[in-house]
Formats: structure tokens, sequence, C-alpha cells
């Protein structure tokens, strides 16, 4: 059975590698690491315009999307204005992101989402976001700085798919590092993990092939492949 290619949205973003200083189009390894461990063949996807009909061709050569983390979305995506702790948007990522999942959604794609892919997936379908987490619950544990991801227990809700992906335990240590999180939960989505303050770290499509997203970096702990292995056997040509 051949391997399934899974789409992994990319940041756009100043840098240096080689000769090269100035915008990349890059993702941490550790992605990519995570869905070649999984059984799955790695395609990136770099921040573009793409029409509805462009979007439709490239969701069309793939078999599953992984939406990845990344800067904060735009708020006026959610009919907000900006928080003074909300970094600067990157609005081509936005709009590509945005085009990628109406095209996915749309044809049963299997979709992964990462933090800032959680974040997208709830605004996408009509959710809002926490700008700036810390003054909603007092504290900052779930980004302690310095690029630092640690791991925090996330409850998971019984039933679920993402319940039934870990092995149907109660709770998962989640590797953390963001400072934004889901506030109001978009119609169409469940809840399936919260953290240990009731911050949503977990949400899914009900009725979708395989539609999960997690606020927590499972990539960060490829000891655990767990949630990788579920998008690659939704994904996987019957």
């Amino acid at each position: 059975m051949p391997s399934p290619i899974i789409g992994l949205t990319t940041y756009l973003t100043p840098g240096q590698m080689t000769i090269y200083d100035g915008e990349l189009a890059v993702l941490p390894a550790q992605y990519v690491e995570a869905i070649t461990q999984a059984g799955g063949i790695a395609v990136l996807l770099p921040p573009q315009v793409a029409t509805g009909g462009e979007a439709a061709r490239i969701i069309g050569r793939l078999d599953g999307l992984l939406v990845t983390g990344g800067a904060d979305i735009n708020p006026a995506r959610y009919a907000q204005d900006k928080n003074a702790h909300t970094q600067d948007s990157e609005d081509l990522r936005d709009g590509f992101e945005d085009a990628l999942l109406t095209q996915a959604l749309k044809a049963g794609l299997p979709v992964l989402g990462i933090c800032r892919g959680a974040q997208m997936l709830n605004v996408h379908l009509g959710g809002t976001l926490h700008q700036h987490l810390p003054e909603v619950v007092g504290h900052d544990r779930y980004r302690v700085g310095d690029g630092v991801f640690h791991p925090e227990e996330m409850t998971l809700t019984e039933g679920t798919l993402l319940h039934g992906l870990l092995d149907g335990h109660s709770s998962v240590q989640g590797h953390v590092y963001h400072h934004q999180a889901i506030d109001e939960v978009a119609p169409s989505l469940t809840v399936s993990a919260r953290g240990f303050d009731g911050t949503i770290q977990g949400v899914e499509l009900p009725g979708s092939s395989f539609c999960v997203a997690v606020q927590w970096h499972p990539e960060e702990n490829l000891s655990d492949l767990r949630v990788f292995s579920g998008l690659i056997e939704a994904a996987s040509p019957s």
C-alpha cells in the first residue's frame, strides 16, 4: 500500500539560511519527522495567494492536510479588534490556510490541526479566540518563554475521536507553547480536550472521516505518534 501524501502548511518569515538573508518559507523539521515516522510522505505548502479553484487542485493531489503552528491569526477574521499582545498578522498565510480548509472539508480530506492550526479551524468554522490567554486565566503556564515546550496534563472528552486515538485514556501529557486559545467554539465543532484550568485544548468535527485539532504540540514528543498515526491511517488509500 503506498504511503499517503500529507500537505503541511508552513511559515513565511524573515530569516537567514546559507547565503540567503530575507523571507523564508520554512517549517520546523519535527512536523516532517512526525509525518514520516508515522508512515506518511510530507509535502510542504508555502503561504501563497490561491483562488478557490487553485486550492481545490492542491487538495485534490493530497491524501491528508496538516495545518501547523505559527503566528497569531488576524483577529479581524473573527470580528475583533487587535489586542495589545496580539502579533502582527500574516494575512497571506491566513488566507491560504482558510482556502485550503474550505476545500479539504468540502472534499472530506483528513485534516489535523496543531496549535495555530486548531485556532484556524475554529475561526474558519465561525468560532473566536482568546487573544491573550493570561488575561483570561491569570497565569502563563502554557507559554513559559524562551521557546521551551513543556508538558501539561490534558483531560480528554470520553467518546471523541481524539479520546480513541489516545487509547481511551482519560488524560494525556501535551507539550505546550501558546498565548492564545479557543474562546467561543465554532457551532459544528466538539471539544475533545481541556487543560487543567478548563482551557480548550482539543476540538474535532463530528461526522467527518478525520478532522481533529489540538492546541498542544504533539510533534515535540516524537516518542508518541498516536495523533499522527491516526491521520496517516485515515489518509491511507483504501
